[in-house]
Formats: C-alpha cells, structure tokens, sequence
C-alpha cells in the first residue's frame, strides 16, 4: 500500500541502506530497470509503505528517508522489462533483498511465489508470475555497524608463521557441552573453543561461508540442509542462524576475542555466482534487479553462463559487479576487522569473456587496494568452466590451495609407484607452480583434507565413499579420494589395523608440517574426527558433519600439538625463499640435497625407480637469505613409506652432531643423538638437527 512521507532526494553513495543519526539514505544499483520500489515493514513483517526511489545518478536509484533508522526493516520491488530472452527478468510482485543489505531477518521460506515465473507451467521460465512473494522472503534490516573494539589489534601472523584451521561455526561447537549458544558465533568465541585452539598453536582459523546464504530447496524435501554455505545470497550480512541475539556485534565480538588469543580471522567467500541458481531459480535479489548486469549470460541471454556448476555466474567484467564484491570485501575488513579471505572457485572470478585472465579486472582491483592488498588472500584456483584448472597462475599476494600436495603425499603414504619426484617437488614447496614472478615459497597452501572430502580419520579408515545418507545413493562426492582402509572398511577393533591407522595419520600430519608452504589443518583431524565415509556432507547439519568431542582422540591430539610446535621452533621448515640446491654464499653448502640411504647422491635411476619407497632430504637456510636471517644450521627429513633401513649420514659440520628431534612412526619426540648411521623403521617419518656439541 501506499503511504505519505516525505522523501528526500539523498546521494548515490555508499550504496545500501545508510542511517546517519537523523534518517536513513538508500541506494541500489540497477541499469536497466525503469522504476525502483523502496518497501517497510513492521516487525511483524507487514509491508507498511510502498514508495519510489526520486532520483538516479549513473544506474544508481536512491532517497532518504527522515525518521528511519536501526531496526527498520525493508526491500525493494524492482519494475521494468520481463524479456527473459533479452535477458531481462524483472518482476515487481517479487521482493528483492539488498544486495549491500547489512543484516537479514531470516530466510526464505520455500514458496512457488518466490520463483518470477509460473512454476510447472510449459517453458516456464518464460512465463510471468504475479503473487506477491514477500511473506515468504526475509527482510533487510537497517543496522548502525558501529562497535567499541577498545585495544583491538590484528595478530598480523608472517605468511611464514601462519598455520591455518579450517572450521565449521556450527560443526566445530555443537557437540561441546562446555559452550554457551552451540552453533553461534558466540560459541567460537567461548574460552573452551579458543583454550583448544591456542593449545594446538593454529594461527588463523578459517571459517567456512558465514556470509548469508539459502538452504536449497531440493535439501530440505530430502529432509537435509544447506550446511557448508556454499550458496550466497548476502554479501554483506552474517547468516542469521549463526547470531544468537539477532545482532551483528556477536560476530564482531568473535573476531575480537580471537585477535586477543592471538589469532586471525580468515573468511571463506563465494563470489562466483549466487544463490539464484539457473533460469528455474528464484528471484532474491540480483535476478530481479538487474539480471543481464550481475550475470554473465549465454549466447541466448535466456540462459546462464555455468561456469561453477550451480546454475549461474557473476558478471566480473561488469565495474558495478566487482565494485559490490570489492564494496564486501572491505566491509568485511573494516567493519568486522577480518584478516584475509580464501575465495571459493577463484577462477571464476578471474575469467572474462576470452577465458581466465590473471590481469582481469578483479584481481588488479584487489591488487591495488590500500586495505585488501595488505590481508592474507587465498584463491582456490580451480572451477568447472574452461580452462578452469589455474594452480600457480594467480598473482601476488594470492596464496593457493595445492590440490597436488594433497593428491600426491595421500598417494605416497598409501604406497603408489612413482610418487618420489613429485613428493619431493611438494615438500620443498612446489616450486614448478609457484616459483615465478617473485612469488614466496609460502604461496603453497598445503592441505590433506578439507570440508570436501574425507576427513584424516576416514582417509586412512575407507577405501571407498559411504554417502548414502545424502540421499544420492552414493552417487555424490569423489569416487577418487586416495584412500586406504588398512585392511578393514570402517570401525574396527582390530588393535593392528588400529596402530597402523595410527601411524599413518602421525606420517601425513608430520610430512603436512614438515613441508614447505603454508599448512591447514581441517577442524577435527586432531582429535580423530570421523564423518563415518562421508566425504560430501555439504547437506549433514547434524552428528555426521559436526566435530565429535566425546571420542577425542588425546594421543593424536598431543602429537599434533608438538608437530605445530616443532615447525615453529625450526624456521628452516617454513621459508620464504625457495629451495633449488643452491649454494649458500655463506658457506658454499648446497641449500638442498637428496640422499640414497645409504650416503651416496640421489642419481636419475634412483628417482624413476618404481620401488625406491623413501626420500631422504638434508635442508638449509635458502641461498639467497639474508645474514640475519640465517638462524639455523641444517635439518634432515626421512620420509620411509617402505620397509625399514638404515640411514647413512653425511658427515656433519666441525663442532657439530646429529641429533634424532622426531619419530612420527613412535610419536616420540625424545631427542636421541646420533652417529652416522640410523635404524629407521618402516613406514615412519624421522627428522634430525645438527646441533652443537
């Protein structure tokens, strides 16, 4: 209905819903729509008033509003063309959510009346729907972001430094007895979430999508949800389900309250497409606005560019599309005091109509930008799309996640042939990806699990997939996981298959944290975590995809703690500079040099030998370091994924020895001092100092 106000003509920016302490000015984008609605509502969820934005300036509609403030809740009904095949889809019965909305009431409550077609109907999408959808849409709220962050500083980790620990809001505290408001921000930020945390020694906790996002509809008929939050429909709202008294400050006091422990805070993003799915989607908010702007269309503008596998694609060679995302981004930095962003599919976010472009306009904006260019930046370098498959293609100061470390040290831990080059090539870096155009040794992200996939547990438990309980029989997920039971699918009490499951996780956590590049560890893996062989539980918001705390696994949980605390006492573990068997201008000693065991070079025959199951590497400060920097002397790994041998030596340095620091096939870190030769046993990880004597 429409009411009497007296509206102002306001400014076109900042875009979004902004109160100034007497009223509020509203902005939105959209360039091809002929007239913009700004819609109330009462608490209650009553539209109350009905009025149209006066002016526009460069596609920008805007108007202020005296009187409004905190709390108002609002939308937009946006009027123009419903041409879809011109790729137009406007609907004014439709209410649109913000696309710089700051907070969200809720979420959408599945209707056919959020669809701007008739569903059912034949060439449906086609079709123009008229029932009003907004009692079944959330509402945008009008916030005042402002929050007292007292002595707040960022913990501002070296990328040399920085161990990641990637977490579920809700998977990580749900099944804590010890924690207030399960599931929320405010039970990360509880002392028992953040006592565990600091006890390990993880640097930086990197949280799954927390921006808000749909739960699909094909989900809830399965009786399951959207879990992981991969389907975005906020860019600059935190999920509603993760605020516990409705009010943004929670997260804000979160991040705070991890930056006084000393750790960073590092958002999962997804910015490649939206929750709006394909032409059969709904209308939220982008779809309504300005379609043929925020999307990147087909040949036929009926259709979506899918270059992400969820129906549609934002349009990054749009300026106002890359202004929103670069507009959240520094709103996620400045408002929430954010310390870095891991971007979902960044590929995608890198193509242009010519294919992937390193130089695009998206990455130079984020290059160039005084706050963005100065946080921690992760891009997983891979999409569906052609030519998606981009590992060490993205510019500094992108880190990667390296699906190539993953792949190859499973593999190698499980016995393949012909994994020594390739191993080698992942644990001093991987330089073939990453050493170009002056990129850091650190640009690896080196990871064994993620939210996708197995956990460590079940990679060394199942030989295949379980996922039935997705209802897909077994359809979803990786078939491929690099896996191995040990001679049992699944729980056993078996004690044999039991110790070797053991050590094998010691093997992969210890060759993760040996490595060169940045380590991630995913929330769970050290206290033996299962999912049960579900390695695709983006729909299991319950028992399955949440951390189990009551069978903590203290053993593994204590090596995992001294394996965090080794890398960080041995800075030769985590370089900036590259190792290339250089010779250090300090000594003339090559920086890296393979060994067979038994004391002689690594030869080519020795690296295409199929059954040569062990690596042997004696590691330096990187030639090139700068003398201040060169603060220890030499490091010796043994990666035995083979029967047991005795490992020759080379001499050490005059005034020094060699000193056995780790045995991760033991556990033990009793430091033993060695002579020149070395019993190791089989299928174990040994590292050896020189220490003075």
């Amino acid at each position: 209905m429409a009411g009497n106000i007296a509206i102002r003509a306001g400014r076109p920016n900042p875009l979004g819903a902004t109160f100034d302490g007497e009223g509020t000015n509203f902005a939105v984008f959209s360039q091809h729509a002929t007239r913009m609605s700004l819609c109330l509502f009462d608490r209650a969820g009553n539209e109350y008033l009905l009025i149209d934005l006066p002016e526009r300036n460069g596609h920008i509609w805007h108007g202020y509003l005296p009187g409004i403030g905190p709390g108002q809740r609002y939308g937009y009904r946006a009027h123009g063309p419903y041409r879809p095949d011109e790729g137009h889809r406007f609907n004014h019965h439709k209410l649109l959510l913000d696309p710089y909305a700051k907070q969200l009431t809720g979420h959408p409550y599945w209707h056919d009346a959020l669809m701007g077609y008739e569903a059912g109907s034949r060439h449906a999408d086609l079709t123009f729907d008229t029932r009003d959808s907004a009692r079944y849409m959330p509402k945008c709220i009008v916030v005042d972001p402002a929050f007292s962050w007292g002595a707040d500083s960022r913990p501002s980790r070296k990328w040399s430094d920085t161990v990641i620990y990637e977490a579920h809001v809700r998977g990580l505290t749900m099944q804590r007895g010890d924690v207030t408001a399960p599931g929320t921000f405010l039970a990360m930020a509880s002392d028992p979430v953040l006592d565990h945390l600091t006890k390990l020694g993880v640097t930086a906790i990197e949280l799954l999508p927390v921006q808000a996002f749909l739960n699909d509809r094909w989900l809830i008929e399965k009786g399951l949800t959207n879990y992981w939050g991969y389907m975005t429909h906020g860019f600059f709202a935190p999920d509603p389900r993760y605020l516990h008294h409705g009010q943004i400050a929670e997260m804000q006091q979160m991040v705070a309250r991890f930056h006084a422990a000393g750790i960073e805070v590092i958002l999962d993003v997804v910015y490649n497409h939206t929750s709006e799915g394909s032409q059969l989607g709904p209308t939220l908010s982008f779809r309504g606005l300005d379609n043929a702007s925020y999307y990147r269309l087909a040949e036929s503008p009926r259709y979506y560019i899918n270059d992400t596998g969820t129906g549609n694609t934002l349009n990054m060679d749009h300026p106002m599309v890359v202004r929103m995302v670069l507009d959240s981004l520094r709103y996620w930095a400045e408002t929430f005091r954010v310390d870095g962003f891991r971007f979902d599919l960044a590929t995608t976010l890198a193509r242009r109509a010519s294919g992937f472009d390193r130089d695009g306009p998206f990455l130079q904006s984020i290059r160039q930008d005084p706050v963005l260019s100065q946080l921690k930046l992760i891009a997983e370098p891979w999409d569906v799309g052609p030519g998606g498959y981009q590992l060490g293609a993205f510019p500094y100061p992108f880190r990667e996640w390296n699906d190539k470390f993953r792949d190859q040290v499973r593999r190698y831990w499980r016995g393949d042939d012909g994994l020594m080059r390739k191993l080698s090539s992942r644990i001093v870096g991987s330089a073939p990806q990453f050493d170009h155009d002056d990129r850091p040794a650190t640009s690896s992200v080196n990871f064994l699990t993620a939210h996708d996939g197995f956990t460590l547990t079940d990679l060394v438990s199942y030989a295949e997939k379980h996922n039935e309980a997705n209802g897909e029989e077994n359809r979803d997920g990786h078939s491929d996981n690099h896996s191995d039971n040990l001679g049992v699918e699944g729980p056993t009490t078996d004690r044999a298959v039991i110790e070797a499951r053991a050590r094998r996780r010691r093997n992969l956590m210890a060759t993760l944290l040996l490595s060169q590049g940045t380590p991630m560890i995913l929330a769970g893996d050290e206290i033996g975590n299962s999912q049960g062989g579900n390695n695709n539980a983006f729909g299991q918001d319950n028992a399955v995809g949440w951390v189990d705390w009551d069978h903590a696994d203290r053993d593994f949980l204590l090596f995992c703690r001294r394996m965090i605390s080794f890398r960080r006492a041995h800075p030769i573990l985590r370089q900036y500079r590259f190792l290339h068997s250089t010779a250090r201008r300090i000594d003339g000693r090559a920086d890296l040099f393979w060994w067979n065991y038994d004391g002689t070079p690594m030869a080519e025959a020795d690296w295409n030998d199929p059954a040569h199951r062990y690596l042997c590497a004696e590691m330096r400060i990187a030639s090139g370091t700068p003398e201040y920097a060169n603060s220890e002397f030499t490091v010796f790994l043994v990666l035995n994924a083979g029967p047991g041998l005795t490992v020759t030596l080379p001499a050490p340095a005059r005034g020094r020895r060699w000193v056995r620091t780790l045995d991760a096939g033991s556990g033990s870190f009793e430091p033993k001092r060695v002579s020149q030769r070395l019993r190791v046993a089989a299928d174990t990880v040994v590292v050896l100092v020189q220490e003075t004597t």
